[in-house]
């Protein structure tokens, strides 16, 4: 593996992802929820630099760094256009485009349906992937611009890679998620998957990152048959107050 990720917790309930390119020492972000606390990771793990941004969307709690974090360090953001709705952004990408950051190569992907222009940057030779707000661990993000044929497609696509493939979502909604998860999976394994998740929160341990395979055996919405289905689930988890 050549690239080292740093998680941590910031804002209420966002993750931050500081990552370094071993081969070369060039460090990204992934999003900037607050740029206070990316600063201070760059301090604490000793990287010392801050080569690129990656935004995912345009969400302020995912672009609210980018202005003070270009400031202070240089740094090159790269996004999708709509990210210009609320931060500044040097260098536009979309479907299929290569980011670099050294020797490690992301994929950009078109993942529409929380946002349309949505992306997650997915690093294939790294068996990982930045999801942003697309797919979490047992849910998936709000329908706010997309439809949900376009968040089925999204969450369809990503359920296609290898099930190693570790997901690194953006906010730590898991208890939540999986007290839904409950409520229309009465498996026994989904019952011990959840009473694992409830311990870990209790223990204050992150639930994030996740992995295909794992969202692919608990994930109601990776569970659902059809595009209609996974409508109907969103529809019920959006009302959900279990």
């Amino acid at each position: 593996m050549t690239l080292t990720v740093r998680q941590f917790a910031c804002l209420s309930d966002n993750y931050g992802f500081l990552i370094r390119d071993e081969a070369t020492g060039l460090v990204a972000t992934v999003d900037t929820p607050d740029a206070e606390a990316i600063l201070a990771e760059i301090e604490t793990s000793g990287w010392g630099r801050l080569d690129l941004i990656l935004n995912t969307h345009w969400h302020p709690d995912h672009t609210g760094g980018n202005e003070r974090l270009k400031a202070e360090t240089g740094c090159e953001i790269i996004g999708p256009e709509e990210v210009r709705r609320a931060a500044p952004l040097d260098r536009v990408v979309g479907d299929g485009d290569v980011v670099r950051l050294g020797e490690t190569v992301f994929e950009a992907v078109l993942s529409p349906g929380h946002t349309l222009g949505h992306l997650v940057y997915r690093a294939s030779g790294d068996d990982l992937a930045f999801v942003g707000d697309v797919i979490f661990a047992l849910g998936c993000g709000r329908l706010f611009e997309g439809t949900a044929e376009q968040m089925w497609d999204s969450l369809s696509r990503i359920a296609a890679w290898p099930e190693t493939t570790t997901l690194y979502c953006a906010h730590e909604y898991t208890a939540s998620n999986a007290r839904f998860a409950l409520s229309v999976d009465d498996r026994p394994e989904m019952q011990a998957h959840a009473e694992a998740v409830f311990a870990a929160r209790e223990r204050g341990q992150p639930t994030v990152p996740t992995s295909v395979g794992v969202e692919r055996r608990f994930n109601p919405f990776l569970r659902a048959v059809d595009a209609a289905d996974f409508a109907a689930r969103r529809a019920a988890k959006d009302g959900f107050r279990g």
